[in-house]
């Protein structure tokens, strides 16, 4: 499995997606319980765009031009054919117990480079071991804020980079979702979803997805894009079969 769904986002109302992205993550603490799935099922599907495709994000940086580049425009979507959308994260909600979590090769990776975060979202399991990275030759303080109430709550890591090639590990316990900045460069933006559950996904370059193994019975997909929000699917797993979900997002 891959976590590292990279893709580029921006938004103008911050405090708006900080409210929606509170909703990706239940505010309950499930107690996981990995056991064997014999008889489990599989939700598969596309994730479209629906509506006017946004015009990009202004970034204009303020220091550190000859590694961070001037002023450029981002996309707020990254779009396939038929507006289907790469990059969005799709999740199952409140899943108490199935399949085991899949253990990376190695560490899934914050990379401060060309003052930028990549990857600009991810989604890992709780308890994973990050590796935060600098490649640039400039300062950068990378500084990951667990959200509580849809605000910035404590610090999750703080870790001052001054130098090129420095790497330091950090532990992310606590499931929910993990605001990326970075104190020096202000226009850099990141997430994190930390996973209670390994019933998730990021879609591919066609919109595409797969979460397999899933204990039979009904649950709820929550489907994210930072720019776009959240929308939430029921949905009904059969032991064995496959079940197709095909879901819009809209602006």
């Amino acid at each position: 499995m891959s976590h590292r769904g990279v893709f580029t986002f921006g938004f103008s109302k911050r405090v708006w997606l900080l409210l929606v992205l509170a909703a990706l993550v239940p505010s309950v603490a499930w107690s996981y319980e990995e056991t064997k799935v014999t008889d489990g099922g599989t939700i598969e599907g596309k994730v479209v765009f629906r509506g006017t495709v946004p015009s990009p994000r202004k970034v204009i940086p303020t220091q550190d031009q000859e590694v961070c580049g001037g002023p450029r425009d981002e996309p707020r979507l990254v779009l396939g054919s038929d507006n289907t959308i790469q990059g969005a994260v799709v999740y199952l909600k409140g899943v108490e117990k199935g399949k085991a979590f899949e253990k990376p090769k190695k560490p899934p990776v914050v990379d401060n480079t060309k003052c930028k975060f990549e990857p600009e979202l991810q989604v890992v399991p709780a308890g994973t071991e990050m590796l935060i990275v600098n490649s640039d030759p400039v300062l950068h303080n990378t500084h990951g804020y667990l959200l509580t109430d849809s605000r910035r709550g404590r610090t999750v890591f703080n870790q001052a980079l001054p130098q090129k090639g420095q790497k330091v590990k950090s532990t992310l316990k606590s499931p929910g979702v993990v605001d990326v900045a970075c104190d020096v460069h202000g226009w850099m933006q990141g997430w994190i979803v930390v996973a209670d559950n390994p019933y998730f996904a990021v879609t591919e370059k066609n919109g595409t997805f797969a979460i397999k193994d899933i204990p039979p019975g009904k649950y709820t997909l929550v489907t994210f894009q930072p720019f776009v929000g959240v929308r939430e699917t029921a949905v009904m797993v059969e032991a064995k079969k496959t079940n197709s979900v095909n879901v819009e997002l809209k602006k």
